[in-house]
This record gives C-alpha cells, structure tokens and sequence, in this order.
C-alpha cells in the first residue's frame, strides 16, 4: 500500500502545476516540458533539480494514465481517515450516496475494505524505469530497438512458484488456504493476514535455491522497445507488463522508458517543426536569391528569398518537418546575414560606391 499511503499526502495537481479538470493533453504538454528542464542530464550534479524530476515523474505516472488517475482522485475524496480506520472499531465512514467508503477503498486495492487487514491477496510488481539514448532522427522517425537493463524477473528455476523443481506450495493448514483469519473484536468480526502464509494461502517446505522461495530474481535482460515518430526530449514512454513480475498471481508492472535525445548538428526541434539556422550572403539578403535549403530527409528545398530580407527572420517551408500518424509539422528556416570578413578590391570599392549613392539611414529613428 506505500504508493497509495502516498496519494494522501501528495498533490500530484500541484506537482505538475495543473488544474484537477485538465484535460490529457494538457497534462502530458505540463509533463515533458518540465521534464526537459529538471532532466538530470539538464541538471548534472544537481541533488534539487533531480529530486524535483522524480517528483514530476510520479506524479505523471499517476496522471498520465486514465485509470489510475481516476483511482488516485477517489482516493484522494475518500480522505487518509477511511484508509486508516480512524475513529474507534465501530466508526463507519459514507460517502454522499451512502457506500462504506472503507469499503470503496477495499475495493479499489483489491482487498476487503477495513475489515481486511493486511490479507496478502495477489500483487501487482513494481514499476520498473530505464533510460535509453536515441540519435536525433530516430527520434523524429521512430525506430525498434533493444534495451539492456538489469531489474526483477520470474525466477527461471521455478518458474515464479518459489518451490524446489518437483515439489510444490502447499496449502497452508493455518488458514485453510483462504490466507486470512478472523478475529472477534465486539460487534465485529476482522480479518488479518494470516501470520504462518503472510497471505499467500500457501506455504513452501522445499524453497528453490535459486531464489530462496520468493519466485522472482534480478538478472540482465533484453527488451524489444518501439519508439513511436515524434518523441521528445525526456519523454516517458510506457511498456505496459515489462515490469516487475507480480506475487500471489499478480499483474506484471509496468516499464517506463526515459527518451534522452541527443541534439543535432543542423536541425533542432519546437514541437511538431524542425528549426534550421542558414547563413545567407549580404547580396543575397539585399537582391533576393533562391536558396538550396538542407532537409532531414537529405532531400534538399528550394526557398526563395525576397529582395530586403532581413537577417533573423523566419521562413517556412510547408511538410518538411515531424511526420506522425496524429500530426503533420513544417520546417522552420532562420537566416543570418554573414558580413564577409576578407574583401577583393574590387568589392571593396563596389561597397565603398553604395556607401556614396545610398540614401537611406538605418539609425533615423535614434534620437
């Protein structure tokens, strides 16, 4: 129950700097781009910045997914006092349509609501989290690769039962295998986890050696990732029952993938459009021209510049950026004016003789 306790004292809303009613997208916009600024390869050697990381990305995990967002807003109106059984062996607490809300709790948890302390039913395993490094047009593209990384899996030897190979759990005597007893305590009767099975219903006589009868082990492992076109900078992709095995016949977790992508030499990123820097000749800033303009495909544009243009002024070039399934970018061009530093005499004196006929002032409006 530690990640639930932590719903009750944590304000993932505020976390994240969000309304309770934002809608998914917004949540996931809130997300990565403070995921981008506390990176801790944004932030190396800083104990703050990846605290504050790790804090945004629990709270995401949480509200990034509908179910379990739903879940934590239940809780959360529930109240810790229903969760905990404050108010004496006889309090009940209801909610406006008159349910037990310790029994709401129950059955969000999987359990039985108050009057079922602590039965270890089945488990989900733990959430596992890794990073992987994608070049820059992976990244745009997508791409299947592999991840290494060393987590908790099902035992090999066992097969996750916990047992020596050729022997098996038995059902425990204690509890008859229903992995509670009940004790009377005045006007009701409350279960506890039985304490010879801890809640399992079963005990092991013969643990296997490989993982002294807890049925998982850490190991290395290779994991086959899809990263979808599009993904950014410190996005977290999740890969649903990659996770920590679960116990007692429970769900697989989940694994969480952390999108490090490294920056390009040429193009960069704002949202769905690829951004390029061009240099560009003073002649062709003053007259016009038509530009060979770089692609990421490698296929390059024809951009075609007026007369005037102006050093850091943007021009679009339509479909030529991030190309997904849900979205369609441009690319993004920023020319910049390059004064020539070494001159012919010969252009040194067509220079010097604009200079002489131009009429124009640059400076007309200091005053």
């Amino acid at each position: 129950m530690t990640a639930q306790r932590e719903w009750f004292e944590k304000d993932y809303y505020a976390v994240l700097g969000i309304n309770k009613d934002s809608p998914a997208k917004e949540i996931t916009k809130t997300y990565r781009k403070l995921a981008r600024k506390y990176h801790p390869d944004t932030n190396p050697n800083n104990a703050s910045a990846e605290e504050k990381f790790k804090d945004i990305s629990a709270a995401y995990d949480v509200l990034g997914d509908e179910s379990r967002r739903r879940e934590y807003d239940e809780v959360r109106r529930a109240g810790p006092s229903a969760f905990s059984g404050h108010g004496g062996a006889g309090s009940q607490h209801f909610d406006a349509g008159g349910q037990d809300i310790s029994d709401l709790i129950g059955q969000m948890f999987g359990g039985r609501g108050s009057r079922s302390r602590g039965a270890a039913g089945p488990q989900r395993g733990n959430d596992v989290e890794a990073s992987i490094t994608l070049e820059f047009v992976d990244a745009v593209r997508g791409v299947t690769t592999s991840l290494h990384l060393t987590s908790e899996v099902q035992c090999q030897t066992c097969s996750g039962s916990g047992a020596k190979p050729g022997t098996s759990a038995k059902r425990c005597t204690q509890c008859a295998g229903r992995g509670v007893v009940e004790e009377d305590q005045g006007p009701f009767a409350f279960s506890s986890a039985c304490p010879r099975c801890s809640g399992r219903g079963s005990t092991i006589e013969n643990p296997c050696r490989s993982c002294k009868g807890i049925g998982t082990e850490v190991r290395a492992r290779e994991v086959n990732v899809r990263i979808p076109a599009g993904v950014d900078n410190g996005q977290r992709i999740r890969l649903k029952g990659r996770g920590a095995p679960g116990r007692n016949n429970g769900l697989s977790g989940d694994l969480f993938v952390i999108c490090n992508v490294v920056a390009h030499h040429l193009f960069g990123r704002e949202g769905k459009n690829l951004t390029l820097r061009l240099p560009i000749s003073f002649t062709e800033a003053v007259l016009g021209a038509n530009i060979e303009v770089p692609t990421l495909d490698g296929e390059p544009v024809t951009l075609k510049l007026k007369p005037a243009t102006q050093s850091g002024s943007r021009h679009r070039v339509k479909g030529r950026g991030l190309q997904t399934a849900a979205e369609s970018g441009d690319l993004i061009v920023t020319v910049e004016v390059v004064v020539p530093k070494d001159l012919t005499k010969q252009e040194r004196a067509a220079i010097e003789e604009l200079a002489r006929v131009s009429t124009e002032s640059v400076r007309s409006h200091i005053h």
